[in-house]
C-alpha cells in the first residue's frame, strides 16, 4: 500500500476527515462480496477477520478499524480507492425476471410485421426481446428502409425469410439461421415460406446500455 492509501487509511482509523462515513464503508464491502459471489465465510477466510465482524461492519454496528481496513485491501485484493468508492446507485438489476407466456406479449401489427413484444412488463431493460410474424411477400411492401438505434440479432423460429440490408446483398435465412448487424443499418425481411415466417430478435436498447 502506498503512503497515500495508508495516510488515508490512518485518517479513517482516527476519525480525522474520513473519506467515507461508517455507513458508505459497511455497504462498499457488502457491495464488493455480492459482486464476488463470496459468503461472510469466505470473506473470514480471505481477510482473517471474524464473521461476526465482517457482519457487524456491513450492518454498520462497528467502525473498522486501521487494522481491519488493511486486512480487508490485503484479502479481497483491491486497493484503498475501490473500498471506499461510493456504492453504487440503488438501480441494481440483480434478481429481475419478467416471464411471457406463450401468446401473451404486447401486440403490434403493422402492414409488413406483426410484432410481439415480450419481457414488455420489465422497465430499463439493456436488450429489447420480440417475435415477429412477417407478412410482407415483397420489398416493394416497404415505402421505406426500416431503421432504429443499436444492434440486433435475428434468428428465424419458423419459415423462410429473405433479409434486405442497405450496404449488403440480400440473404435467405431458413429456420435456425440466425444474424446480428447494426441495426441503423436500412433493413427489411421478407417472408419466402408460403406460410408466414416468425423470427425472434433482440435489439439494444437506443441508448446503448
Amino acid at each position: 500500500m502506498s503512503n497515500t492509501d495508508q495516510d488515508a487509511a490512518l485518517r479513517i482509523a482516527s476519525g480525522r476527515k474520513p473519506f467515507v462515513e461508517p455507513l458508505q464503508l459497511g455497504e462498499r464491502l457488502k457491495e464488493i462480496r455480492l459482486a464476488n459471489q463470496w459468503t461472510l465465510e469466505d470473506v473470514s477466510q480471505r481477510t482473517g477477520l471474524a464473521r461476526s465482524t465482517l457482519s457487524k461492519i456491513e450492518n454498520h454496528q462497528i467502525s473498522p478499524t486501521f487494522t481491519a481496513v488493511q486486512k480487508m485491501i490485503r484479502g479481497l485484493d483491491i486497493d484503498l480507492p475501490q473500498l471506499l468508492s461510493a456504492p453504487r446507485a440503488q438501480t441494481r438489476t440483480m434478481g429481475r425476471r419478467d416471464l411471457t407466456r406463450g401468446g401473451d406479449g404486447q401486440r403490434h401489427p403493422t402492414p409488413t410485421y406483426e410484432h410481439e413484444l415480450l419481457s414488455h412488463q420489465l422497465a430499463q431493460k439493456r436488450m429489447i426481446p420480440f417475435k415477429t410474424i412477417v407478412r410482407a411477400r415483397d420489398f416493394a411492401a416497404f415505402s421505406e428502409w426500416v431503421r432504429h438505434d443499436g444492434e440486433e440479432f435475428l434468428i428465424v423460429l419458423d419459415g423462410s425469410i429473405m433479409l434486405y440490408t442497405e450496404f449488403y446483398e440480400p440473404v435467405r435465412l431458413d429456420q435456425g439461421d440466425s444474424i446480428y448487424f447494426d441495426s441503423d443499418m436500412g433493413h427489411a425481411l421478407v417472408s419466402l415460406s408460403e406460410q408466414d415466417a416468425t423470427v425472434l430478435s433482440v435489439c439494444t436498447r437506443a441508448d446503448g446500455t
